[in-house]
């Protein structure tokens, strides 16, 4: 087959190469996308263990993305939806801190929460508006500043800070110190307020099992590395396959393993503990934030409260996280984790039995100041060469999924597609 009649040839079925096949596809463009593993996904994974549904580290679909509203038929997937807000331990006890645009019943529970002073929850519903006003255009081309000095620019206190935002905003950055840009933060809080976090019924990988079910048939390629790029085709299990360009849609630690060009990029990790329990400890499908520091655990939820069909009929699945790599044996993390954990819901907890760790090392980019400028980077590294993933994009699902969307609209481009179809 020659190059000028080959397909598209996409290296990588997570969320982004799906989506940049199916932008693809639905132009007439023929599309092969080759991915290495099982199935389709990328770090978009749901597994199951002994009747359990548990998502590659604790995961959320927010139903406000504009890319997700677009690609996704949210009524399929069943979702069940967390609570506006979360519950923070804090002194020894939980106290809710609910969205009062949302749960406005609740505004006097949260009011006399103590999470923070009543001059900070008014600076929260300031930042609510200004982050939910304009377009995403407008909100990427604010200034920037590294998330924590942008949070004291803005007059919150360290109380506020050290209860709320720095546990909350850690479980959405993926690290502690709030260095990520202001943007971030900014993008984050838009659409937890204009929308829900949820999870479908079948896990986190229902998304990209209902993103594939788009493409034609024989279009993806499952168990299928791609050895290397080799001018107008690809490597594939030591045979040559043509193609009419090639998009790169890995993570970007390993794009640049196809793609040299490409500035080295930095990952944050995160690790996840999951548990089965009798009982669920927590009562409600809410995420519960630690603002005491009191042992390796950022943020817990129980995913079956959320979702009932993540665990089996008379069980719970609770979810813990921890932010980055610990460092530490499986076994002296467990242990850290159930003294936490103890102490938050007591001796019910060295019932629960740990189902599995997992250890995402490159779960989401690094996004400092400087990253995100522009935040919607090129997607073309040549005359038939492309690239997608969210380190193109804003490191989020929505931005994996634009920069799929971004990427075929460039290829299309690239192969006349546009210039022919406006001929038509």
């Amino acid at each position: 087959m020659s190059s000028a009649s080959a397909p598209v040839a996409i290296v990588g079925a997570g969320v982004s190469g799906l989506a940049c096949a199916i932008h693809l596809s639905e132009a007439g463009v023929p599309v092969q996308v080759f991915e290495a593993a099982a199935e389709p996904g990328g770090r978009v994974r749901t597994d199951r263990v002994d009747g359990f549904r548990i998502d590659r580290g604790f995961q959320v679909l927010p139903t406000a993305y504009p890319e997700v509203q677009a690609m996704l038929e949210l009524g399929a997937l069943a979702l069940g939806r967390f609570t506006p807000g979360a519950l923070v331990r804090r002194r020894g006890r939980f106290a809710r801190f609910l969205d009062p645009a949302r749960r406005p019943r609740e505004l006097p529970r949260t009011l006399g929460s103590g999470v923070m002073p009543l001059g900070d929850q008014l600076r929260v519903l300031a930042l609510r508006r200004r982050a939910t006003r304009g377009t995403l255009a407008e909100l990427y081309a604010r200034p920037e500043g590294p998330a924590l000095a942008w949070l004291r620019e803005r007059g919150f206190g360290e109380e506020a800070i050290a209860q709320f935002f720095r546990p909350f905003l850690a479980g959405i950055f993926l690290e502690r110190e709030l260095e990520s840009s202001s943007r971030f933060l900014e993008f984050a809080f838009r659409h937890f307020a204009l929308g829900d976090a949820t999870l479908p019924a079948e896990g986190m990988a229902a998304v990209p099992r209902q993103l594939a079910a788009r493409l034609p048939a024989g279009a993806l390629r499952t168990s299928a590395p791609v050895e290397a790029i080799e001018g107008a085709g690809l490597l594939v299990a030591g045979a040559r396959c043509e193609a009419a360009a090639v998009v790169v849609a890995t993570d970007g630690e390993a794009a640049r393993r196809f793609a040299p060009s490409l500035p080295e990029l930095r990952h944050n990790a995160t690790t996840c503990l999951s548990f089965a329990a009798e009982r669920d400890p927590v009562g409600e499908p809410a995420l519960v934030l630690d603002a005491e520091r009191s042992g390796p655990v950022n943020h817990l939820c129980v995913p079956s409260a959320v979702a009932p069909s993540y665990a089996p009929a008379g069980q719970a699945l609770v979810s813990a996280s921890v932010i980055g790599d610990p460092g530490e044996s499986d076994a002296a993390l467990e242990r850290a984790v159930r003294a936490q954990l103890a102490g938050w819901f007591g001796g019910a907890v060295a019932g629960w039995r740990l189902l599995r760790i997992d250890r995402v090392a490159r779960a989401l980019p690094r996004q400092p100041v400087g990253w995100l400028e522009p935040v919607e980077r090129s997607v073309q590294l040549g005359p038939r060469l492309f690239v997608c993933g969210d380190h193109r994009d804003m490191g989020s699902l929505h931005g994996a999924l634009r920069a799929g969307r971004r990427a075929a609209h460039a290829v299309a481009a690239a192969l006349g597609v546009v210039q022919q179809r406006r001929a038509s």
